[in-house]
């Protein structure tokens, strides 16, 4: 999968811009503020439907306007083209169209666009509590299966309705604790499902983080990764108690250790930056193996918390996952073996290490939402 054009209207700070990438390497550059992490948002909004910081769509709206609109020409890897768009405007609301047809339900876009985004954001992945951890599998794995994600929307609406019982509860008639017996059982059925693909999942992605963080890392700690799952249901007595549904997969967590000890306590900052690189890595060799496409890859304010050394090591593993080193980006989004974007404030220090490396690449200057400067592709 490559971007060739990239148009927005109205995006953030972002008044108006149409750049035309390469299919190799794409460096943004600016000071903070500038735009560069607006443009790799709006190419996950064409991926995702939503932006990847969160916050609302009327958030999103440049200040003083109405609406906005992104729209990406893209290249599957056969050759053919396809283009995306997703506008929003507060009496229409969000629209997600590709090649003019609008979809009915924004989950039938999943996985038609394959992005994975490295950004600072990702910090929560370790610091903060299990659901951001089960939010970013469960957004992972249903890029890749339909089936897992029909099975968690149903496994949610369920659990919805369980909830809602118990919160009614206490003194049940025949009629109420009849229905509790069927949703327990769909509930154990939906919730078997994504505990298997979960764990098959994590399982996979283990070895691969602990080889990419080994070399991003030079080898100096051990990490790992494992999925903690409850997908049996507690005791119906303990959740009329409580009044809701205390345990089942919705409750799941990815335990994440360095050197045998939990990465949140133990891991530094750099540590930390280093796992979740690893972690995304993983996801994205995860996603080009199991799709008929190649993900775009989108490495958000590249130096954040990692040293050159590690910046370093880290372009070399992903020129060699992706093959943005083997590819031209002069020759255009039709060739090349993956498509890279990367942010930077530091124009020159980027520039220095990608010389270092002997990689080529296109840059972008943005200054204010404004694209200053840009190659001629």
């Amino acid at each position: 999968m490559r971007l060739g054009r990239l148009s927005l209207v109205n995006f953030k700070n972002v008044a108006s811009a149409a750049p035309v990438f390469s299919a190799g390497l794409n460096c943004l550059v600016g000071e903070n503020g500038a735009g560069k992490t607006n443009i790799l948002d709006a190419l996950h909004y064409l991926s995702a439907g939503r932006g990847a910081l969160g916050g609302s769509d009327r958030g999103a709206v440049r200040h003083g306007e109405e609406f906005f609109v992104i729209e990406g020409d893209f290249t599957r890897d056969d050759g053919s083209r396809f283009d995306v768009s997703c506008s929003f405007s507060a009496p229409v609301g969000k629209r997600l169209k590709a090649d003019g047809k609008e979809y009915e339900r924004l989950s039938d876009h999943v996985g038609v666009v394959p992005v994975v985004m490295v950004s600072p954001s990702d910090s929560a992945l370790v610091s903060d509590s299990a659901d951001e951890r089960r939010r970013w599998l469960n957004g992972f794995i249903s890029g890749l299966d339909r089936d897992y994600l029909s099975s968690l929307m149903r496994y949610n609406a369920v659990m919805a309705e369980r909830n809602r019982l118990l919160r009614d509860g206490g003194s049940f008639g025949g009629g109420d604790s009849e229905i509790l017996d069927v949703l327990d059982m769909q509930l154990s059925q939906h919730g078997q499902r994504i505990h298997s693909r979960r764990a098959e999942i994590v399982a996979l992605m283990q070895p691969l983080v602990a080889q990419y963080y080994a070399h991003l890392s030079g080898d100096r700690e051990q990490v790992e990764m494992s999925y903690r799952s409850e997908p049996s249901l507690a005791p119906r007595e303990k959740d009329l108690t409580i009044g809701f549904t205390s345990s089942g997969v919705h409750r799941d967590d990815i335990s994440m250790r360095i050197g045998g000890h939990p990465l949140r306590r133990y891991g530094s900052q750099g540590q930390q930056k280093s796992f979740l690189v690893a972690l995304k890595l993983a996801q994205f060799v995860v996603l080009r193996n199991s799709l008929t496409e190649t993900p775009l890859l989108l490495l958000d304010d590249l130096f954040d918390k990692l040293d050159t050394g590690r910046v370093e090591r880290l372009l070399e593993l992903v020129s060699e996952l992706v093959g943005g080193e083997a590819a031209d980006p002069r020759t255009g989004p039709e060739t090349g073996p993956g498509q890279i974007f990367i942010s930077d404030c530091n124009r020159s220090r980027l520039e220095e290490v990608l010389r270092r490396g002997g990689r080529p690449y296109s840059l972008f200057e943005l200054q204010n939402g404004t694209l200053l400067t840009a190659p001629s592709l």
